[in-house]
């Protein structure tokens, strides 16, 4: 019942919002077209995930097992985008993001875990703070042709050079710009999945909100881009506080991407990456022989308890990004990634290995262009190092049993977005995880239902 209720709270709230939202919907597109439609960009953005569980059969659980009885969180996030142009071709980009609510089993018990959503949010209460403070510039090369660009959060409308070297430094999401896949790239409209939405073994350098600080190049040409980043990694697992040291804290990643068209004209796009992270991560070899003599200050620092005083070896690691246009309604994509899995999980979550498949689907069939169906799997894995740290008592700061049997955690998901306006999309959710946290003693399965409800202006 109790879910029920939050279904009807959300459709009512559609309806009593939808004048209010549509009036500012206006003003935005007034200001947008203020001075010059390439001076300003302003957006608004408000997602809410529901999520629940039914209970499942378990041998033993841990300080960071998944609740085995029934459970539901909801979460949500607002974010004010603004962005102005500076001078020809430099533009300033701030964002104020608002989060509050929860996730399930207080966003542990799962590797993948389940709402990409939650991991922006570092605490229950609403909490305003600036989730990106950038500048941007752009220098179009010579004999560059022009192409017209629409105004989007966080993108301005005009004309933008096909070849152009871009510099972007200030505080971002590294994944604004890497790992990016038409169909499986944004947890408020496509796949919610963590191990989804992104490549799963990238520990990709981030706060616990998601978002770092640092300077990315990008030489962008019409059927090839390459990138370079430099940022800062987390002094503390999964943790607030920054840092930037050229020799131990820092994290360094490189991507290539080429496009291509089918003889049919369907687009498709490859991308590959590689990075390095430094940062005071322990080793999981080191962290199990002090736990074998009754020493825990390893571990204290892999679960983010503790604030280390080493600096450790890289993880390093690189990943594969598919996608390919079958026809005007369907589109496929997958992505392989993998890192070493020596030093502790430090950003991100916790996965070593992990291998994604899917298909997003539109409307077009049925009469609703759209609408979009996505189903996708994702199977991960864990190095051996990380395997035996967890087996012998271990805990990391997303998962850890108290032991583990181990088997590769699997996710199964599929959900259905429809628009209730053109500025208010609400998506039904389903994902069924096997083996969560990778432990075949509390296989589950667990089977997840989510509704989300996204606004954007």
């Amino acid at each position: 019942m109790r879910f029920f209720r939050i279904i009807m709270t959300l459709l009512c709230a559609v309806f009593c919002i939808k004048s209010f939202a549509q009036s500012t919907k206006n003003i935005i597109n007034r200001i947008n077209k203020k001075d010059s439609v390439a001076d300003w960009t302003v957006h608004f953005q408000n997602t809410t995930v529901t999520q629940l569980h039914p209970g499942f059969a378990v041998k033993y659980s841990g300080i960071n097992s998944l609740e085995d009885g029934y459970e539901i969180a909801t979460s949500n996030t607002t974010t004010i985008a603004v962005g102005r142009k500076l001078w020809k071709n430099a533009f300033f980009i701030f964002d104020q993001e608002t989060t509050g609510g929860g996730g399930l089993s207080k966003t542990k018990g799962l590797a993948g875990f389940p709402n990409g959503e939650i991991y922006r949010v570092g605490a229950s209460a609403l909490t305003p703070f600036v989730a990106r403070a950038y500048l941007q510039q752009i220098i179009p090369l010579k004999n560059s042709s022009f192409e017209n660009q629409s105004s989007d959060i966080n993108q301005f409308a005009g004309k933008i050079a096909t070849s152009r070297l871009v510099i972007t430094a200030g505080k971002f999401c590294i994944t604004d710009f890497f790992d990016d896949n038409k169909y499986n790239h944004d947890a408020r409209s496509q796949f919610l999945n963590w191990s989804l939405m992104a490549q799963g073994a990238w520990d990709f350098p981030a706060d616990v909100r998601g978002y770092t600080t640092g300077i990315v190049v990008e030489l962008i040409k019409p059927t090839w881009a390459l990138r370079l980043a430099s940022v800062e990694v987390p002094k503390i697992a999964n943790a607030l506080p920054m840092e930037w040291k050229w020799n131990g804290a820092n994290s360094e990643t490189v991507e290539f991407e080429k496009h291509w068209k089918t003889k049919n004209n369907l687009s498709g796009t490859i991308r590959t990456n590689a990075f390095v992270t430094f940062s005071r991560a322990p080793f999981y070899k080191d962290a199990i022989a002090a736990m074998a003599v009754g020493d825990s200050s390893l571990s204290e620092i892999i679960t983010g308890n503790t604030e280390g005083t080493k600096y450790y070896g890289a993880k390093y690691g690189f990943g594969i990004n598919l996608e390919q246009e079958l026809n005007r309604s369907i589109g496929l994509f997958a992505r392989y990634s993998w890192n070493d899995g020596k030093t502790a999980s430090w950003a991100f979550t916790e996965i070593d290995k992990s291998l994604q498949a899917g298909i997003e689907i539109n409307g077009n069939d049925w009469k609703r262009k759209k609408d979009v169906l996505g189903i996708a799997v994702v199977v991960n894995g864990l190095s051996d190092d990380h395997k035996n740290y967890l087996k012998a008592g271990g805990y990391g700061f997303i998962i850890g049993d108290g032991n583990l049997n181990y088997g590769a955690e699997s996710v199964f998901e599929t959900y259905y977005r429809f628009y209730i306006a053109s500025f208010v999309q609400l998506s039904i959710d389903y994902q069924i995880a096997n083996n969560p946290a990778y432990n075949k003693d509390r296989r589950g399965p667990v089977h997840i239902t989510s509704i989300r409800l996204h606004f954007e202006l």
